[in-house]
């Protein structure tokens, strides 16, 4: 049995959060779970910062005001306000190159999809789930492959994502996962150059 380092536990269930907020609106024992956690330390980071942005915004939500918020950001008449799929963040178009390329990865990697999904495996939430796993699920991998999986599927389009999240006027709740998720996809980022500086050629980062 595999023991998962302290700090990586935490790596992987903020990317299961992540992960949640995205495919679904939060109910109200997730809000209620969200409103309860502790303070991040006053430490000057934007790490921390959105942590209590979190907090404050899940202590203020009501469950029915979030899913309709879900609605108008991510599904809407037609699309929502903001498109959650590398393919349209990497190329303008859905279930393009990108979302072979990610296909052909998970193959690798023994990740399949759940039965009854129906989105793509390029939705940012089906991202965060995959690193999650990778990290301290079944199918967890060495860093030099978790970097290589973020570089190549999350690093060039969803800190975009995550601030275009920030961005729509459809957003309230959706404004401080926004902004927890940009930060917390800079610091794995930065994290990764340092711990896996010869983990090979990366595509073009997110800017």
């Amino acid at each position: 049995m595999t023991v998962v380092a302290e700090e990586d536990r935490v790596r992987a269930n903020v990317y299961a959060l992540l992960g949640n907020l995205l495919a679904a609106p939060p109910d109200e024992a997730l809000l209620a779970a969200l409103a309860a956690i502790d303070p991040a330390p006053a430490d000057g980071t934007l790490l921390a910062a959105s942590w209590t942005m979190l907090r404050d915004a899940a202590t203020r939500a009501a469950p029915a005001a979030v899913a309709g918020e879900y609605q108008d950001l991510f599904i809407g008449l037609g699309r929502g306000e903001v498109v959650p799929y590398g393919s349209w963040y990497v190329t303008g178009f859905l279930m393009e190159q990108p979302l072979a390329r990610l296909r052909a990865d998970l193959r690798e990697l023994g990740i399949e999809r759940q039965p009854g999904v129906s989105e793509p495996e390029d939705h940012a939430a089906a991202l965060c789930d995959v690193m999650s796993l990778l990290i301290a699920g079944e199918s967890s991998v060495p860093l030099p492959r978790q970097q290589q999986f973020f570089a190549h599927h999350l690093e060039p389009w969803v800190g975009r994502f995550f601030r275009d999240l920030q961005q729509s006027g459809a957003a309230h709740f959706y404004r401080a996962v926004g902004q927890l998720g940009e930060q917390f996809v800079e610091v794995e980022r930065r994290a990764f150059d340092i711990s896996v500086p010869a983990a090979g050629t990366t595509p073009a980062r997110d800017s």
